[in-house]
């Protein structure tokens, strides 16, 4: 089965694994994923991940973080869509909720959060934002 967004599939999947309050969610592995589930183990919004080549196709294994029963992840959301891509110069990066939260940039110099995408002055296509 080909995927037309896997990252937005990504998405949906914590989203849903959240809402049901599973420990965690396996989900088709790409090196772009893990780029992105690297950040956000850094940046405190899931506990741990793994990726399992035991068959031929790797699987992405994510522990979700849970606080007081609820998830740590608030707000889970694609910016730039296959249909509609959404690109930003370091200084038009977005704070999310005042740098409370984190948007996820691709940008020449690798995937990473705004914040360190400000840091390097380089801007790119915004992912997805985390909050």
């Amino acid at each position: 089965m080909s995927l037309s967004d896997p990252i937005g599939d990504m998405i949906a999947r914590v989203k849903n694994a959240q809402f049901r309050n599973h420990k965690k969610v396996d989900l088709p592995s790409s090196k772009f994923k893990v780029r992105i589930a690297d950040i956000l183990k850094n940046e405190g919004f899931i506990k741990d991940f793994s990726i399992n080549n035991e068959t031929n196709k790797s699987i992405l294994s994510l522990e979700l973080k849970y606080h007081s029963g609820n998830p740590v992840i608030n707000n889970f959301e694609r910016v730039s869509k296959p249909g509609r891509r959404i690109f930003s110069s370091a200084e038009g990066l977005p704070k999310i909720n005042n740098g409370l939260g984190i948007a996820i940039i691709s940008t020449p110099k690798g995937v990473m959060t705004d914040i360190d995408a400000r840091k390097q002055k380089v801007g790119g296509e915004i992912i997805c934002k985390v909050f």
